[in-house]
C-alpha cells in the first residue's frame, strides 16, 4: 500500500509519510470538490466539529479525508493531558489503477482502497495525535516512526486479533467495524457500500458513538 500525499504535496510524489491531525485544515471546497459521501459523528455528540485533511493519491485523485470532532491532537508539551477527540475518516473506494508520467509511460500503478488501507490510516492518525512529549527529540521520532509502522502492520490483519466485531449505528442501519484498542486510544474501520469508514479517538468510548451522512461545510 502506497503512502498518501497531501493536496498540497509536490506532484507526483509517490511515498510521503502521513501526520494526518499535524496537517493544517483543508479549505471547505476541497471537501466538496472531493465529491466523497463524508461521514461524521451524529447529533448525539455534542462537542465542537473542525475540519480535517483531505488527502490525494500520486496520480492526484481524492482517496480519503477527515473530519475532527472535540479537542486537538498534542501539539505542545503543555497540551492538556487529558483530550476527548474522535476524528472520523472517509475513504473512496477506488480500485487498482494505472500510475502515469508526465509523458503518458507507465510508471506503475496505486493499491486498491480497501478497509485495511482506512485502518492503517486511521491508526497512524492516533499515534501522531498522541505525540510522546516526554521522550528525548531522537527516541519521540524513533517511537511515532516504529507505531506508524506497527499501524500499518495491524492493519493487515483484519478480522484476526486485536481487531474484534462492534456494531454501531450508521444513519439508520446497524454497521459492523473492526474495533481494536491501544494504550492511548482506539481505531475502528468498515467496508461500506459508498466508502470505508474508519475513525480514531480517545477519551471518548466508541461504543457510544454512531455516524451520519453530514455536509463538510458545517465544519468550517
Amino acid at each position: 500500500m502506497l503512502r498518501h500525499n497531501p493536496q498540497d504535496a509536490t506532484p507526483g510524489a509517490t511515498e510521503v509519510d502521513v501526520p494526518l491531525p499535524a496537517q493544517a485544515p483543508a479549505a471547505p471546497d476541497a471537501f466538496a470538490r472531493a465529491g466523497l459521501p463524508w461521514y461524521g459523528l451524529d447529533a448525539g455528540w455534542q462537542g465542537p466539529r473542525s475540519l480535517g485533511a483531505v488527502c490525494t493519491g500520486p496520480d492526484g485523485m481524492v482517496e480519503f479525508g477527515t473530519l475532527r470532532h472535540g479537542d486537538g491532537g498534542a501539539l505542545r508539551p503543555d497540551a492538556q493531558a487529558q483530550r476527548r477527540s474522535v476524528t472520523v475518516l472517509t475513504m473512496a473506494r477506488l480500485g487498482r489503477r494505472p500510475l502515469y508520467k508526465p509523458d503518458g509511460a507507465t510508471a506503475g500503478s496505486v493499491e486498491a482502497m480497501t478497509a485495511s488501507a482506512a485502518a492503517a490510516l486511521a491508526g497512524v492518525g492516533l499515534v501522531d495525535d498522541n505525540w510522546p512529549w516526554h521522550l528525548d527529540a531522537t527516541t519521540r521520532q524513533y517511537w511515532v516512526d516504529q507505531q506508524r509502522d506497527m499501524a500499518y502492520a495491524v492493519a493487515e490483519t483484519l478480522g484476526t486479533e486485536p481487531w474484534q466485531p462492534l456494531t454501531l449505528l450508521v444513519g439508520e442501519q446497524q454497521q459492523e467495524f473492526y474495533y481494536r484498542e491501544s494504550l492511548y486510544g482506539w481505531v475502528m474501520a468498515a467496508a461500506r457500500p459508498d466508502c470505508f469508514l474508519a475513525a480514531y479517538g480517545r477519551g471518548v468510548s466508541a461504543y457510544s458513538l454512531a455516524f451520519v451522512r453530514v455536509d463538510p461545510s458545517l465544519y468550517a
